[in-house]
């Protein structure tokens, strides 16, 4: 068996840009559950992952050598609010693994204990937080969502008190392919320390954007609109899976638009495009329609802290700012309406598809349609199957006829056959979702020690494009009294 082997590029930063730190570590470590695929993908032992020193390392106890535990420093914007003073409060990065290819990827300690940036915090996660992130990371990962990724979780042994009351305590090990963040560069630019900007503006290109040295021009100016159009595309493809994220603080918006931060989100059951889940966003700053306009406000609070970077003269800045919004304003509009487009199984693009997609968005908030049954559905009538269980999911069955009556005289305007057609939104469409009353009923489970739910619905979501007729109750939506109102970021 061996060991990780870190190769840390972060922590040859400055120290102002961390803090080094020991997890608290585990009074009685138990492995919850070693992520195989991953381990292989970045050409780790799972087998020493599984093993005691595998499991001392993931609960805080130990370290291999070349470890070095380090909590970052970033601000952010939190609801509209900006605090100069975030950082990692629960969380420690343990050091970077190089996979096969040579790529770089960050290994994160979440809920291992206080840092100096926990502000009165515990530093320490429940066994709710842990798995609720495994679930709904992975579950992402499979739907093709860019996101951080989870692989280990061990339970700690001890209990951990929250306004719930006393819970049982765990560690999630988490991978990405960077921690760093807009808020990372806020907590410099807040600080007028420009040199830290620019040095952190080159890490994130040597590491991340290569690509940008080789443009024309300012390439911190490269740099902006490159990150600007991923943030733009990872916003579409939310609201695509019908994703809430219900915490998009600049904290959270990572720097290579990776899905970071499993706290309070959701999936949409019955579809409202104002539907929020989270507990204190209360006003809907971040509901499922408001995550483009959230995504956008966040690239300018990136834009404001490199704004040295891109010009020292007022008018030119202002016109690169012009441009990077203009950039994801035609990004995500391109990826929206293209995204869409394939769940509705429109293969050649028409002048009024916006229309139609916004038309069917109103049949369905009118008819409190479960979203991704909607689109499941849909795709079974494109394959030819018996329309009557798409249309049972409207209240009103006269405007379920009418609106698959427009489908289907748009979709014969096209040329292309009907195989290509299912085929296209059944890659697109996904059968299996983490919904919400599968992951809460996860949860309690593993609240009581039963972790068996926990790794059925892992499996299941493992595999979300694909039939299996022997889960197929995982697929419905919830009945009334399953329904998830509020979530929580379990901090």
């Amino acid at each position: 068996m061996k060991a990780i082997q870190f190769d840390n590029s972060y922590a040859r930063l400055p120290e102002a840009f961390y803090s080094l730190g020991k997890p608290k570590g585990a009074p009685a470590p138990g492995l919850l559950r070693v992520n195989m695929e991953l381990s292989t993908q970045l050409g780790l032992d799972a087998e020493w992952l599984g093993s005691d020193a595998g499991v001392a390392m993931l609960s805080g106890n130990a370290f291999p050598e070349g470890a070095q535990p380090l909590a970052m420093a970033y601000a952010g914007h939190q609801f509209g609010g900006f605090s100069a003073q975030l950082g990692d409060g629960r969380a420690l990065l343990l050091g970077e693994v190089l996979d096969p290819q040579g790529q770089r990827w960050d290994v994160q300690l979440k809920g291992s204990g206080r840092t100096r940036y926990s502000r009165g915090g515990d530093g320490k996660a429940t066994v709710a937080a842990i798995v609720r992130e495994y679930l709904l990371s992975e579950g992402m990962f499979a739907l093709g969502i860019p996101t951080t990724r989870a692989l280990a979780a061990v339970t700690t042994g001890e209990t951990i008190w929250r306004e719930e009351g006393h819970l049982p305590g765990a560690i999630l090990c988490r991978v990405a392919q960077s921690h760093v963040r807009v808020g990372t560069f806020q907590y410099f630019a807040a600080r007028g320390e420009s040199e830290s900007v620019q040095r952190l503006a080159d890490y994130v290109i040597d590491r991340h954007y290569p690509e940008v040295r080789g443009a024309q021009g300012n390439v911190y100016v490269s740099l902006l609109e490159s990150i600007v159009a991923r943030h733009a595309s990872l916003a579409a493809r939310w609201m695509q899976m019908g994703f809430i994220h219900g915490v998009m603080n600049t904290d959270n918006l990572q720097i290579v638009a990776e899905t970071l931060d499993y706290g309070p989100c959701a999936f949409m059951d019955d579809f409202r495009p104002g539907c929020v889940f989270s507990a204190i966003d209360s006003r809907g700053r971040y509901a499922w329609d408001q995550q483009p306009n959230m995504a956008h406000w966040g690239m300018i609070r990136l834009t404001e802290s490199l704004a040295h970077l891109l010009s020292e003269d007022r008018e030119e800045l202002q016109a690169i700012a012009n441009q990077a919004s203009d950039k994801f304003s035609q990004c995500f509009e391109r990826e929206f309406l293209g995204g869409f487009r394939r769940k509705f199984g429109l293969l050649e693009p028409m002048d009024d598809d916006s229309e139609f997609v916004q038309a069917a968005f109103t049949a369905m908030t009118r008819n409190e349609v479960d979203y991704n049954l909607f689109f499941r559905r849909l795709t079974q009538v494109a394959d030819g199957a018996n329309p009557e269980p798409f249309e049972s999911l409207f209240e009103f069955g006269g405007e379920a006829q009418a609106w698959l009556s427009k489908w289907k005289e748009r979709i014969a305007k096209e040329s292309a056959p009907g195989t290509d057609r299912a085929a296209t939104m059944q890659a697109v469409n996904p059968i299996f979702i983490p919904r919400n009353h599968l992951v809460e009923d996860a949860i309690q489970h593993a609240n009581a020690g039963n972790f068996d739910p926990f790794h059925k619905l892992t499996e299941i979501l493992s595999k979300p494009f694909t039939e299996q007729p022997e889960n197929e109750s995982y697929e419905r939506a919830p009945l009334e009294n399953e329904k998830v109102q509020h979530t929580h970021c379990n901090t």
